[in-house]
């Protein structure tokens, strides 16, 4: 089975990698954090334009009729700016849940709308629910539209959590497609932010001197980075995996999702963590950039399913 991605893909990421660099992404998340979602939605409409909302909308809706590999590539990428806003819930699940209840809705997506989703027990809140144009609430295999109720917060700021009641009931879908799509958009999240926190932890190490010498050049840096490193490297082929199974309709499929949302979560975690320890206190002060990657991590670990849960589906499918 071949892993490596072609030209196609990572022109791709390349592309988001540049749009979202030029964005000032730390500003935008600080925004939303404090409630104006002005520049994130800019943002959005920016991805939009390159495609990235519609890429799981077929053509006949305005998307593109990508694949689950241009999914992993694109969120990834997501992942590594740390971009604030319901990313698996737009990009992955509802257009999943839409292509089986309400197929007229798709085009909306495509163009750039957001949307969130709450599937209780699994996942109990809708994500930024004041901030989108659609809330959708998952009841077994039926959908409908929803609203939300209060604000609830989050370990990362950016993340408003709501509950839903439902509205209008839009039909049936496929819902535990949906909800594998969202934790593998997810995994692919963490794995982005996960080589963020390194790239910053490694710079970090460069400049920072302690008794007139970088504090990168110490044996035990080096190798707590290049442990996260490694990590981060065994996870991907994971991930893309996953993706490939999910393309092939492969029976494995949701055992490979699973396991890419450990093997991405803990390797995310692991970067977290390490990143805090090197950076020592400056690390945990809200105003070093390192904090946004920090908690959206945290928040993450546990979304579209909790790491237990797909720990459980990979020793049930083995």
């Amino acid at each position: 089975m071949r892993f490596a991605l072609d030209s196609s893909h990572t022109d791709f990421a390349d592309s988001i990698d540049s749009l979202l660099a030029k964005s000032d992404m730390p500003a935008v998340i600080r925004s939303w954090n404090a409630g104006d979602t002005a520049p994130g939605l800019k943002v959005w409409q920016r991805l939009a334009e390159t495609g990235v909302t519609g890429l799981l909308i077929d053509e006949a809706h305005d998307g593109l009729g990508a694949d689950a590999i241009d999914l992993v590539v694109a969120l990834e990428q997501l992942g590594r700016h740390a971009v604030p806003g319901p990313v698996a819930e737009t990009v992955a699940v509802a257009p999943i849940l839409l292509a089986g209840a309400a197929p007229d809705r798709l085009s909306a997506l495509a163009e750039g709308s957001l949307a969130t989703v709450a599937a209780p027990p699994r996942v109990p809140f809708a994500v930024d629910a004041d901030a989108v144009d659609l809330t959708l609430l998952v009841e077994g295999t039926t959908v409908s539209t929803a609203t939300h109720g209060e604000r609830r917060g989050s370990v990362d700021r950016s993340r408003g959590l709501f509950a839903v009641t439902a509205a209008e009931t839009l039909g049936d879908a496929d819902t535990e497609r949906a909800f594998d799509l969202g934790a593998l958009a997810t995994a692919a999240q963490l794995l982005g932010l996960g080589r963020t926190m390194l790239d910053i932890t490694t710079e970090y190490a460069k400049q920072r001197k302690q008794f007139g010498k970088a504090i990168g050049s110490q044996q035990s840096i080096k190798h707590h980075l290049a442990g996260v490193a490694v990590g981060l490297e065994m996870a991907r082929p994971l991930l893309l995996g996953a993706a490939m199974a999910v393309r092939d309709d492969s029976l494995t499929a949701r055992r490979d999702i699973s396991a890419a949302k450990v093997a991405c979560g803990d390797a995310a975690y692991r970067a977290s963590r390490i990143a805090l320890q090197v950076h020592g206190a400056i690390g945990y002060t809200m105003e070093h950039d390192l904090s946004l990657w920090l908690t959206k991590t945290r928040a993450l670990l546990t979304a579209w399913g909790t790491p237990a849960e797909h720990r459980a589906r990979v020793m049930e499918a083995l």
